[in-house]
């Protein structure tokens, strides 16, 4: 979908997302969701994103090959990668997460679910397990400040992805385990893990490798957000890096390749295409590959999103901008 197309469709999907944001309409699609207890102040906040609950698919229990076996990937393609101490290492593609937002997957003891939200940028790894209780997570179809609503299918409880939250049903207030996971380029992926395993190709007809939201990185604003810009003439879709409620932009640490503060330490490399520049995501500009380690050597779990979403959900964040 071109850019122009998309935005048109996501317009008639935030008109409609503004003219049906009540519990007494959503009743008819999510009757055993528990609209009576809820974080959100104002419904309005919740808009439609066009597709209806599993409108994207979310899978499960994917099929993973061998990474010596995989030849569909370019080098520079982005990855979630997952490293789990005693199990094997496992990549999950963004050409897939960006047509199904959620893999519910299971690695050793550890029920993961491995998340993309394209509009935010946002990569997360959670643990299912809430409250010692699993949980299998779906697409809603619903946004809030552009960011992916998923729920589970258990409760079908509401759940903000950027912040791991409940935000509707009884689930309401429980937040989901953070799991230490990155976004790399597949080649370095494959260095570091030549023994690893990558999901394979999801069974469903899709055109994998292609991007949805062609040229949305570039763009002047984010879609479906009526919120704030970012303080300090941070553009809106620049990215970064998340880790607790601190923010460092990728501009900075372009310059800098690596920072120490506030107990961790950030380090850039280039090598990474973007996965919402051009259309096919192997050809994207280069937007290098992050990781967080603590003073130990430990990878610690962060996020590399848009601006515009770490300041709707960290207003009172704190911009890590240096001197």
């Amino acid at each position: 979908m071109r850019l122009r197309t998309l935005i048109t469709a996501l317009g008639f999907g935030l008109m409609a997302g503004g003219a049906m944001a009540n519990p007494d309409v959503w009743k008819f699609e999510w009757p055993i969701t528990n609209f009576e207890t809820t974080s959100v102040d104002h419904w309005t906040e919740i808009m439609s994103g066009g597709p209806g609950k599993d409108g994207i698919p979310a899978l499960s229990n994917p099929s993973f090959i061998a990474v010596s076996a995989e030849d569909r990937l370019g080098g520079r393609e982005p990855v979630m990668a997952v490293e789990i101490d005693g199990q094997t290492p496992r990549a999950y593609p963004i050409r897939y997460l960006t047509w199904h937002e959620i893999v519910n997957d299971r690695i050793g003891d550890v029920p993961v679910a491995v998340t993309f939200c394209p509009l935010c940028n946002s990569g997360l790894v959670f643990d299912r397990r809430v409250n010692k209780e699993l949980r299998t997570f779906g697409v809603s179809g619903k946004l809030r400040n552009s960011d992916m609503v998923m729920f589970d299918r258990e409760t079908e409880s509401w759940w903000q992805q950027a912040i791991g939250e409940g935000i509707v049903g009884v689930h309401t207030g429980d937040t989901l385990l953070q799991l230490p996971a990155w976004m790399e380029s597949w080649d370095e992926f494959m260095a570091r893990n030549p023994e690893g395993l990558v999901m394979d190709e999801p069974n469903a007809r899709r055109p994998y490798g292609q991007n949805p939201y062609t040229g949305y990185d570039s763009s002047y604003s984010p879609f479906l957000y009526n919120g704030e810009e970012p303080p300090h003439g941070v553009p809106s879709l620049s990215r970064v890096v998340r880790v607790g409620s601190r923010a460092w932009t990728l501009e900075r640490l372009r310059v800098e390749n690596e920072i120490t503060e506030a107990g961790v330490t950030i380090t850039w490399v280039g090598g990474q295409a973007s996965a919402l520049d051009s259309r096919d995501i192997s050809e994207g500009r280069d937007v290098g590959s992050i990781r967080v380690r603590d003073t130990s050597g430990a990878d610690v779990p962060h996020d590399v999103m848009f601006a515009f979403a770490f300041h709707a959900f960290w207003p009172e964040g704190e911009w890590m901008l240096g001197q």
